[in-house]
């Protein structure tokens, strides 16, 4: 899509975002946040073995090992932790494990959450065109408002008004968008637009009612847009 889209024209009152490849380069993900809390997973546990919350996620942890499939490594919880890291299995108990370790990167400046360049000036157009801005991601809630928190334009949470994780369900799950449509208070479902690099995820999203949008970012390539229009650039998108 090159020519704008007006949101207000298309009466959007909500844009929700993906993160991965949406806002944030899905390198920044795998290459800088997943090897970091891979590389300290050992001594995060270590050092907060008495604390009830990282006692309650090893428990977990240790009933996702003992269910696990052959491949997984047995008795080690730091290696089942790697196995998990490394084969990027979308587990809450891991998602806590790995948001803790952020949390923590963040606040000693190991972390800085990256974003695209067109991201802040999108999110200052869309508020002031009183256009509210949601965060849909895999990622735990925790590790979204760190991200955006602590990005490389600044604090953005002020700009978000909510943010989901798959605990309203899968991405591509035509009712966790239904779940999302329920507390956003729109006139209609078709009044949200999603935007995200996953066209499996824009297919639910769609089929749940909302606008989509196929972020194609310059170092991506296109896949089959299955009738999604695509955008390279928040820069189109205008109140």
């Amino acid at each position: 899509m090159d020519e704008p889209f007006d949101l207000a024209a298309a009466g959007i009152e909500v844009v929700l975002l993906d993160i991965e490849g949406t806002t944030t380069p899905i390198s920044f993900v795998h290459q800088r946040l997943f090897p970091y809390a891979r590389a300290r997973a050992a001594e995060f546990l270590q050092q907060h073995a008495s604390d009830l919350e990282i006692q309650r996620v090893v428990s977990d942890l240790r009933s996702l090992q003992t269910a696990a499939d052959s491949d997984a490594p047995a008795g080690d919880i730091v290696s089942f932790v790697h196995f998990l890291i490394d084969n990027d299995r979308k587990l809450g108990p891991l998602k806590a494990l790995q948001g803790r370790m952020w949390e923590q990167g963040y606040a000693i400046g190991e972390l800085e959450g990256e974003v695209y360049a067109d991201v802040l000036p999108a999110f200052e157009r869309w508020t002031r065109a009183e256009i509210r801005i949601a965060i849909f991601s895999s990622g735990s809630v925790l590790a979204q408002r760190l991200l955006f928190s602590n990005s490389t334009a600044g604090d953005l949470s002020p700009y978000i008004s909510k943010f989901f994780d798959t605990s309203v369900g899968a991405k591509g799950d035509t009712a966790s968008y239904r779940r999302i449509l329920e507390t956003l208070d729109l006139r209609a479902p078709a009044h949200a637009l999603f935007v995200s690099d996953v066209v499996r995820e824009l297919d639910a999203a769609r089929d749940a009612g909302l606008r989509t949008l196929l972020c194609v970012r310059p170092a991506s390539s296109a896949p089959d847009a299955n009738g999604h229009s695509i955008i390279e650039s928040f820069d189109v998108l205008l109140p």
